[in-house]
């Protein structure tokens, strides 16, 4: 992957390409979701559809508060100080989990933990040992599990660490953003490098087994210049893997984001630049590109999933649990099944009321057809491995590719001719290196559903680039 020759031949392209497209987290993706799939669908699902005991589960916990608001993110989070709210929230949190837990026809054990937000440092350290025997009473782990959690260096203190150890946590992910101070100004994010430094140091000498550093690019003030700074810090720590998140300008979500303008928001161009450092950046010290905004170095996980073809994506972004139901709990908190989705309401106080009420907060969710599950197959294998085999499809489906989908493949000749695909005459699909910086651009080829996402003329995703 030659970054110089990559720039060139995008700049070339990109004003085709840079629109609002889908991350992809999910196939169909939540703006296609009903509110008529409510809380009697799930309990349903999750009673005739949940797997053999033997098959492990995917947990995740949305713990939605922080004690102050980042101006780029347009996670869901609650900004309080307040001690009373995370003890009600562990109090409906536990409610849900044995609501989800006794209406599953078998034990099942988890094979994957992760805590997300908001920040689930917020919780205290007893906070933090509470909710986690409340997990894994329900759903007990197993050895091995990857268990893992998100965290704030701001306010994640020694007493945090040694409680998630103790409780099992084996990887941490740290959020950095970005460490030029002028940019932690407009983002009102200070952090240090040396505040991070040393909870990587805390956390490596209690024994985690994966520290993990999330950046993003794009934000204000960003420069080629100064993102260049920001990786010579961040590779100093010699993280196990890396995010590398593009900033989404999503104003009608983040109302905060409003103004970002005014602040030297970089052009497509720029960012796409500093994108490109990026990755040649982490690519000459080692790590691997597992894809869209994953890097990771050659011995862990992620990268011998990408190898022998076992990688997918979910909510969590790209993962090694392939084929694994996944439970989320917590307010916008979202489940995967074998055949649907599930997102629970968004705002605190119904997320209580609905709990307290049914046990699930089920607000919004989608069951999917035959040709759903074929297409989300589709576009996991091109976005998470990089090609679709068509005699992998033969096997799993029973049809032809060059048949099923003669019309999307036609729709991907401009792509091929634009060096970003190429196509041979099974079907087959795939992806260049210069594709992978557009991945999310060619999925949107297989989804049928993306007419009636954008239908409105509301924003619904953000930008490629």
């Amino acid at each position: 992957m030659d970054p110089e020759r990559l720039l060139a031949q995008l700049e070339r392209i990109l004003p085709r390409y840079d629109r609002p497209v889908p991350r992809y987290t999910s196939y169909p993706t939540a703006p296609v979701w009903r509110e008529d799939y409510g809380p009697d669908a799930f309990l349903e699902d999750l009673g005739a559809g949940a797997g053999a005991p033997d098959e492990g589960l995917s947990l995740y916990v949305h713990v939605p508060f922080c004690a102050s608001l980042c101006h780029f993110c347009a996670c869901n989070r609650v900004i309080t100080r307040d001690p009373a709210l995370p003890e009600r929230y562990l109090d409906t949190l536990q409610r849900e989990i044995e609501a989800v837990r006794e209406v599953l026809p078998a034990a099942r054990t988890a094979t994957q933990l992760h805590w997300g937000g908001g920040t689930p440092t917020h919780l205290s350290p007893d906070q933090i040992r509470r909710l986690y025997e409340t997990l894994i009473q329900a759903f007990p782990l197993r050895p091995g599990a990857e268990v893992s959690v998100e965290v704030d260096p701001r306010v994640t203190g020694e007493a945090h660490v040694e409680a998630l150890r103790a409780c099992g946590f084996n990887r941490i992910s740290m959020g950095v953003q970005d460490f030029d101070p002028r940019v932690q100004q407009a983002i009102h994010r200070a952090q240090p490098v040396e505040m991070t430094a040393a909870l990587v140091e805390r956390a490596r000498r209690s024994g985690f087994e994966s520290v993990n550093l999330d950046l993003i690019y794009g934000l204000p003030y960003q420069t080629e210049e100064s993102f260049r700074e920001t990786l010579d810090s961040v590779l100093a720590l010699q993280p196990d893997r890396l995010a590398l998140y593009s900033y989404a300008h999503v104003t009608w979500v983040a109302k905060q984001q409003r103004g970002f303008e005014r602040k030297n928001l970089p052009e497509p161009a720029t960012k796409l630049r500093i994108f490109l450092l990026a990755i040649r950046r982490l690519l000459d010290a080692g790590y691997l590109f597992i894809g869209l905004d994953h890097f990771a170095r050659p011995d862990d996980e992620l990268s011998r999933a990408l190898a022998d073809g076992s990688l997918r994506r979910n909510f969590m972004g790209q993962t090694t649990q392939a084929g694994v139901d996944l439970l989320g709990f917590g307010p916008s908190a979202i489940s995967e099944l074998r055949a649907s989705y599930a997102q629970s309401h968004r705002d605190l106080p119904s997320w209580h009321a609905a709990v307290a009420e049914r046990g699930v907060a089920t607000l919004r969710g989608f069951r999917l057809s035959r040709d759903d599950v074929e297409r989300r197959w589709l576009i996991s294998s091109l976005i998470c491995l990089g090609e679709i085999r068509a005699e992998e499809y033969r096997a799993r489906f029973g049809a032809e590719l060059r048949e099923g989908y003669a019309d999307e493949l036609g729709r991907l000749a401009p792509a091929a001719e634009d060096k970003l695909v190429t196509l041979d005459e099974e079907g087959s699909v795939r992806v260049t290196d210069l594709g992978r910086v557009l991945v999310r651009n060619l999925a949107t080829v297989f989804d049928r559903h993306l007419p009636e996402a954008g239908a409105d003329s509301r924003p619904t995703f953000s930008r490629a680039v």
